[in-house]
């Protein structure tokens, strides 16, 4: 548990109007008792480094000071990896658990340049890698012995990437791949870690054997001599310049000319370059793409939740410290939490942070299963898991910088400072809205296959998956009386969703029909399916979270929250797209105020328990990084001492007295 310390008054008096058991609902949301335990160890052996200590605060270094300390920082966390490793005999995805909770971002905020080489490299290592490949490459890889990223994104394409340019000439007198970079816009841009950080790189590139272009494959290329680090020879690269955030990740470009490799380093898992370049295609072509859709599942499983997690965590504490203004007339300034405005700011973030935390972890579970599939040779749920993979990236990183938005306003002033940690938190996600796969783009992804299923439902051969059974009877819902309950709501979603599939299939029919080709009546319906996708995604999110509530075993008082928070979550989306539900859904004119009523009421019900369900969060002060979010509340001392680690409070007179101000004011006396 967390350390015993002076508590704020108004937070220690918060904590005690909590109705049901923080630590139950921290151990459920952990997976239970012992993972938790396992969790905080783990948390604490990393956080409690002094070596990972900053006296100056990384907004203040210059871009070149914030890079050489992050990889200061980097290299004694991988070795603390290792420690941890033989201390507790545990190997088993302890780079996930970095991700996963926030150590990489709580020891160097703004990212770390060796993300891409467990969340790309590696993985694709593995999944691409004949196993002759991988025990030649994955040892190397895991010892840290060389450092790799991912090079796919160009210059000027990304999320198409079939219409990368970089090119791979099979030489078969030499046996080997000639990798060349033929335009300015076919440079590699953006992975992390590229600039200077990683002496090898996965590189996609179009491959060319007999003549013959084979389309997309996979390349292990050095990039950087090992001893010196220089650039060998062939291979311009550099860092692509300051971002609107997360500068220490290092992202690079990376050009090839006539650079070779050997013709074992293709990962030729999937597909085969033989001696005299003949070329063997794999039936599973799409498997190369299995990294993205793995980093995908961890963007929602890990960004979305965890960083949600925080911006709530920070703003609500705040709203319960903060005083302002007076409820009623003669009394002290109210804690802004008391406020429904506030409350209707931050109470269905910590319900979107709940619906998407249950629906990633049921996305990470499908992704296991699947993969297992593919392993024998099964891909008959592929289609589905990248489906659903694309859609929860996309709504799932729009809705969780909204949230952060949310949070950082909801904490007005205080919450612009970068010591808030809001701002960087922000930067972080959204981020994740363009990479890996642009937001809309996977939306348009997914109504693909939306518009597959929906054509065999129709044609009587739909075989029910998952997550889209409910194609085959939302109309029938539409029957059914309006209620205001959890299961009602939830029945909608899947009715609104439905029918604005149904609705874009009939306007690429008619458009089709109308003399219109198929890619133009596509294109010109695509707002239409794009907001067809986001309504099967929610639909899906809140279906998941109801069957958490009805097949788990919680406590009488943690069912009660879990289902005032649904109930929330469930009126806030339905009366942001009233328009949505009334035109699709057996939601009536009459039955929107009982929404509204609902929602206001779910308010006054979650308020006792608000400062509760952050602190069943258990985020740890340190990867909180927060002035206003401390567990101790003692805000004003934190942002104070914070503010007194800026390099211009080191003396009482800046130089810039003497050199600027004094001759400017002199000169007008």
């Amino acid at each position: 548990m967390i350390e015993q310390r002076k508590i704020n008054g108004d937070l220690r008096k918060e904590r005690t109007t909590c109705t049901f058991d923080v630590e139950e609902l921290t151990n459920y949301l952990d997976g239970g008792a012992e993972v938790t335990r396992k969790r905080r160890k783990f948390v604490n052996f990393f956080l409690n480094d002094s070596s990972f200590k900053n006296d100056v605060p990384g907004e203040y270094l210059s871009h070149q000071e914030l890079y050489e300390e992050t990889i200061r920082k980097v290299c004694i966390l991988f070795d603390k990896i290792k420690k941890w490793s033989i201390l507790n005999n545990d190997t088993d995805d302890i780079y996930l658990y970095i991700w996963q909770y926030g150590i990489d971002t709580a020891i160097m905020k703004q990212n770390i340049p060796l993300d891409v080489h467990v969340t790309m490299f590696l993985p694709t290592l593995i999944g691409q890698g004949t196993p002759e490949q991988q025990s030649e490459w994955v040892p190397r890889a895991l010892s840290n012995e060389i450092l790799g990223t991912y090079a796919q994104t160009e210059l000027g394409h990304g999320t198409f990437i079939r219409g990368l340019e970089t090119t791979s000439t099979y030489d078969s007198a030499t046996e080997e791949f000639i990798l060349n970079s033929p335009t300015l816009t076919s440079y590699k841009w953006w992975p992390g870690g590229l600039g200077h950080s990683c002496n090898y790189a996965v590189v996609l590139a179009q491959l060319y054997t007999q003549g013959i272009h084979r389309g997309l494959h996979s390349f292990i290329v050095q990039i950087r001599d090992s001893e010196t680090w220089i650039p060998l020879p062939g291979i311009k690269i550099g860092e692509i310049g300051s971002k609107f955030g997360m500068n220490s990740a290092n992202n690079g470009y990376l050009a090839f000319d006539n650079v070779r490799i050997p013709r074992k380093q293709m990962l030729m898992k999937n597909s085969l370059v033989h001696k005299n370049g003949a070329y063997e295609k794999s039936s599973h072509e799409k498997l190369m793409y299995g990294a993205m859709v793995f980093v995908r599942v961890l963007i929602v499983r890990s960004l979305v939740t965890h960083n949600l997690f925080k911006s709530v965590t920070i703003a609500v504490r705040y709203s319960a410290i903060r005083r302002q203004s007076k409820l009623k007339s003669g009394n002290s300034e109210s804690q802004i939490l008391d406020y429904q405005t506030q409350q209707y700011k931050l109470f269905p973030v910590i319900a979107t942070a709940l619906v998407y935390k249950f629906a990633a972890q049921w996305l990470w579970e499908k992704y296991s299963t699947v993969t297992s599939e593919l392993a024998a040779g099964d891909l008959k749920h592929l289609p589905e898991l990248h489906a659903m993979a694309c859609c929860l990236k996309a709504v799932g990183t729009a809705d969780a910088a909204i949230g952060v938005t949310t949070c950082r306003l909801a904490c007005g002033g205080h919450g612009f400072m970068n010591s808030s940690n809001l701002p960087n938190i922000y930067t972080q996600t959204t981020a994740a809205e363009t990479y890996e796969g642009e937001n809309t783009v996977l939306l348009l992804q997914t109504a693909r296959f939306l518009m597959k299923t929906y054509r065999t439902v129709k044609t009587g051969s739909f075989s029910t998956s998952t997550t889209l059974s409910y194609m085959e009877n939302y109309n029938d819902l539409k029957k059914r009386r309006w209620t205001s309950t959890l299961e009602c709501m939830a029945s909608a979603f899947y009715q609104v969703a439905g029918s604005k599939i149904e609705d874009c299939n009939l306007t690429i029919k008619r458009l089709v029909n109308s003399g219109v080709t198929q890619e133009d009546a596509w294109n010109q319906t695509s707002i239409k399916l794009t907001h067809a996708s986001e309504a099967h995604c929610r639909a899906f999110v809140i279906d998941v979270y109801l069957k958490i509530l009805q097949t788990s075993t919680f406590s009488t008082e943690i069912m009660k929250v879990l289902t005032d928070l649904g109930e929330l979550i469930c009126a806030c989306w339905i009366i942001n797209r009233l328009g949505d539900f009334l035109q699709f859904s057996n939601l009536k004119p009459c039955d929107v105020q009982s929404i509204q009523y609902l929602l206001e009421d779910c308010l006054k019900r979650i308020r006792p328990n608000a400062v509760g369900l952050v602190d069943s969060f258990d985020i740890h002060d340190n990867i909180l990084d927060s002035t206003l979010g401390c567990y101790d509340g003692n805000v004003y001392e934190r942002i104070f001492e914070e503010a007194n680690k800026s390099p211009l409070n080191k003396e009482p007179v800046n130089r810039s007295f003497e050199l600027y101000l004094k001759p400017f004011l002199k000169s007008n006396i």
